[in-house]
């Protein structure tokens, strides 16, 4: 994750199988100053905005880990213990 303002050494989860009656995307959050975009797990898609040069870190970050992501999503939806994974510094 990428938080100037936090020294936060692990990405939050939301292991809520169903909002609303429905079911949750695999995917994570980052905030940066008051910039905060959702990522999803599976495509990469990126919902909301971020300043360019944040982005490529958080993107890269996503690429070099996506497959810890995905394991870690389909512990969560079995309510297992997530793995940790390495911040993004």
């Amino acid at each position: 994750m990428l938080n100037r303002n936090a020294s936060h050494k692990q990405i939050p989860w939301n292991c809520h199988r169903h909002v609303l009656g429905r079911p949750c995307a695999a995917s994570f959050s980052c905030k940066y100053a008051e910039h905060k975009i959702t990522v999803n797990i599976l495509s990469g898609a990126v919902e909301g905005k971020f300043p360019k040069r944040a982005l490529r870190h958080v993107l890269e970050w996503y690429t070099m880990h996506k497959d810890e992501l995905t394991e870690n999503w389909d512990r969560c939806q079995k309510n297992e213990p997530l793995e940790p994974i390495e911040p993004l510094e």
